[in-house]
């Protein structure tokens, strides 16, 4: 299955919602968010961190979640609010500011034998031509991929998988008790520079948002029909 994620993402973005039919295959992945106004809300991501350049003053959420679709997603818990984030860090010429939260799920999401971190915020300053994608990489080393350059793993969590499937379907807040969104979103695949580099950071290689789903749910039917061929 792995092998037909990865070509479906090398394809081409995808956008819309994510729509899963009844139960659902859910799967265990790092969404992506963006800070939605001044109210603090947050929205699906219409682009991956790797393409999306925020502007200074942005706030970009990464939230560890279980779903079968977008509306099962859980977004970040804390408020998009760039003041809390990024208001004690002063502007710099040639730099922007990126307000970076992290939300690394809860224990009932968590991978077996792994308890997620505390959710945390930093502030990204960052050249101004960044990417969200190299905004994270400043400020929640290690970033983890697997073979197929998807980003596994963020500030070291979780410690293994990838996009895994849920073994037992009523595991974890997928019967409601995350906070739903009704966006979409889009991932990319292609990692151009080493995360792990000087002055680097990932220009793709995220699952964001609701076209993780969509693409999961695309290998998953992929394999289905292989299995009825």
């Amino acid at each position: 299955m792995r092998r037909a994620l990865t070509a479906v993402l090398v394809a081409g973005t995808l956008t819309g919602p994510a729509a899963a039919p009844a139960q659902a295959q859910e799967y265990r992945y790092w969404s992506f968010w963006n800070g939605g106004g001044k109210d603090g809300s947050w929205a699906y991501a219409t682009q991956g961190p790797a393409t999306l350049r925020p502007a200074d003053g942005a706030v970009e959420g990464f939230r560890f979640t279980v779903g079968a679709d977008s509306a099962a997603a859980g977004k970040p818990r804390a408020a998009a609010d760039f003041d809390a984030v990024c208001g004690r860090t002063p502007a710099k010429d040639g730099r922007k500011r990126i307000g970076i939260v992290l939300d690394f799920g809860t224990a009932a999401d968590a991978p077996d034998g792994e308890r997620p971190p505390k959710a945390r915020t930093a502030c990204a300053q960052v050249p101004e031509d960044a990417s969200a994608g190299e905004a994270l990489a400043a400020v929640a080393r290690p970033l983890r991929y697997d073979s197929h350059a998807l980003l596994c793993g963020i500030a070291g969590y979780p410690e293994s998988g990838c996009a895994d499937q849920v073994k037992d379907p009523d595991r974890g807040s997928g019967s409601g008790s995350r906070s739903s969104s009704a966006g979409s979103g889009d991932g990319n695949t292609r990692k151009a520079d080493d995360a792990h580099g000087a002055g680097g950071g990932p220009s793709a290689g995220l699952l964001g948002g609701g076209a993780a789903v969509l693409v999961l749910g695309a290998a998953a039917g992929w394999q289905a029909r292989r299995r009825r061929g």
